[in-house]
């Protein structure tokens, strides 16, 4: 309870700040957040290279956002996640919203339709950090069905306002985390060698560089424009690509190119995991 003239929300954050480090900081983290901004659920990830990332903490109000999480998120979906492409990226350290990462058409794709949709998440809010070991630091704050909202104006605005120790927060109690197994690797080019390798030994299918990585931007919801400007050639350029894949791969749409794609991401990021 707020006392003294100080608020509910800095004595949230003067907990936290006390429990650094302890086992019970993640929830009194949360607890915090939850000040700043009201959420159905809350997960803390944390990625290295290409490898499956680590869930580290998580709350929920219904268990349903997170029921796929092990299954195929960690396993492969990650990799067509948003949050995953600004980890690759490293992006500058701050607070984004997944749409605001998102391709052009992410709520089109296979990917969200498959996944994102059976989360029943509204809305998603990141803090991203770096920690001392080289991972980077997602505390993802999410709306769902158990709410039915959006983040309010007011929400985000005090997110903001707490951006900078929020993530120092979160970068100081995870500063040692160690992801084993995980290649130090911050770029695509061994998942494409492994994808287009694994491919071509389960399906019979030799894909060329350039068609895996057209395979993967149009699974991640990117259009043909939008891949044309990432791959420095035309949409039509995109669009010859798209027809000799789907010929290839013996699909003819995206839920089936995604339905043959994401065991075989599964076993290439497995074997990403093994390689270290």
């Amino acid at each position: 309870m707020a006392t003294g003239g100080t608020s509910a929300l800095e004595w949230a954050l003067a907990r936290a700040v006390a429990t650094l480090g302890s086992d019970g900081f993640p929830r009194i983290f949360a607890s915090f957040l939850r000040q700043c901004a009201p959420f159905d659920n809350f997960i803390v990830l944390a990625y290295k290279g290409e490898g499956q990332p680590a869930a580290l903490y998580r709350e929920f109000t219904d268990p349903v956002v997170f029921h796929a999480m092990e299954s195929e998120y960690l396993t492969a979906a990650y990799l067509l996640d948003p949050f995953h492409k600004a980890h690759l990226e490293q992006i500058p350290r701050g607070l984004y919203r997944l749409l605001d990462l998102a391709p052009d058409q992410f709520k089109r794709s296979s990917y969200y339709q498959a996944y994102y949709q059976k989360t029943t998440l509204i809305d998603e809010i990141a803090a991203l950090g770096y920690s001392a070991t080289g991972c980077t630091l997602t505390a993802c704050l999410g709306t769902d069905v158990s709410s039915g909202r959006y983040f309010s104006r007011k929400a985000i605005s005090t997110l903001r306002r707490y951006e900078p120790v929020i993530i120092a927060l979160m970068e100081r109690h995870w500063e040692s985390i160690s992801l084993d197994g995980r290649t130090p690797a911050a770029d695509e080019t061994n998942m494409l060698e492994r994808l287009i390798d694994i491919a071509a030994h389960r399906r019979h299918v030799k894909l060329s560089r350039r068609q895996a990585q057209v395979a993967l931007l149009i699974l991640q919801g990117h259009s043909s424009p939008s891949i044309g400007l990432i791959l420095g050639i035309s949409p039509h350029t995109v669009k010859v690509f798209r027809k000799q894949l789907y010929a290839k791969c013996a699909v003819s749409s995206q839920v089936e190119l995604f339905a043959m794609m994401m065991p075989l991401m599964a076993e290439a990021s497995d074997a990403d995991v093994l390689a270290g």
